[in-house]
């Protein structure tokens, strides 16, 4: 069994429902169980500002599943639960991205692990610190509680 760390978020309709739908959805996959939950976070929007605010929370899960085919598991439940990909950092139902997958580095075209821009994004990182703060992020070589640091030190100085 792996362990890996999903990343989710709605900013419409059941903010609250579409995260917990999600998980539900997840935990009934043969191969994937959720072991930890984070709290629910609510956020300002990243990149396209003008939406509804969000609500982020992290989960880590034991999978037998491969990286592709966790993705494609995710991908599938956001189908289910009615996402509708129509413009880039648009407002969604449910987005739930692969953060992390054990150690692994991918740079695949559908699939890039750990997340590129994770360590750059609160929403993402503060719940996961919630989780998982002794993790390691395999190509920065530091904990989650450390980039959390960081990223809480850089935003304090903007």
């Amino acid at each position: 069994m792996a362990i890996a760390y999903l990343g989710l978020g709605s900013n419409i309709g059941d903010r609250e429902g579409s995260l917990k739908n999600a998980i539900a959805k997840l935990s009934e996959v043969q191969g994937i169980e959720v072991t930890k939950i984070s709290s629910q976070y609510e956020t300002k929007p990243y990149g396209k500002t003008d939406q509804p605010d969000f609500m982020n929370m992290a989960i880590e899960v034991d999978t037998n599943l491969t990286p592709l085919d966790l993705l494609e598991t995710v991908l599938g439940v956001e189908h289910e639960l009615g996402r509708v990909r129509n413009e880039v950092w648009g407002p969604r139902s449910i987005d739930i991205d692969v953060l992390l997958y054990e150690d692994l580095e991918l740079q695949l075209t559908d699939l890039k692990v750990p997340h590129p821009e994770m360590h750059l994004r609160s929403f993402v990182i503060d719940p996961l610190n919630e989780i998982a703060p002794k993790r390691e992020h395999p190509t920065l070589h530091m904990t989650v509680e450390k980039i959390k640091d960081k990223l809480d030190k850089s935003q304090s100085a903007e």
